[in-house]
């Protein structure tokens, strides 16, 4: 399941949680129950914003075309490419 980051600008908090691609967190309440956290001082309808991340695909496969230079220590893509 994907990590997401959401802030809330009322109260300048920044909360990670793990939720499916199709859900939606609109407001601190939806957050704080995902995170299991308490709602603070800040309420519930508050609007919180999903912040841009740096994703890492952590399961393709190289391209052998991506491949450059002879292969060193177990091939150029850590032997996942055909013919290293």
């Amino acid at each position: 399941m994907p990590t997401y980051q959401y802030y809330c600008t009322d109260n300048h908090q920044t909360l990670e949680v793990m939720h499916g691609m199709s859900a939606t967190v609109e407001t601190w309440g939806e957050l704080c129950e995902l995170a299991e956290t308490d709602l603070g001082k800040t309420p519930a309808d508050t609007p919180v914003e999903k912040l841009l991340g740096t994703g890492m695909v952590l399961s393709k496969k190289p391209d052998p075309a991506d491949c450059t230079g002879p292969p060193a220590g177990g091939g150029c893509c850590g032997g996942m490419c055909s013919g290293h």
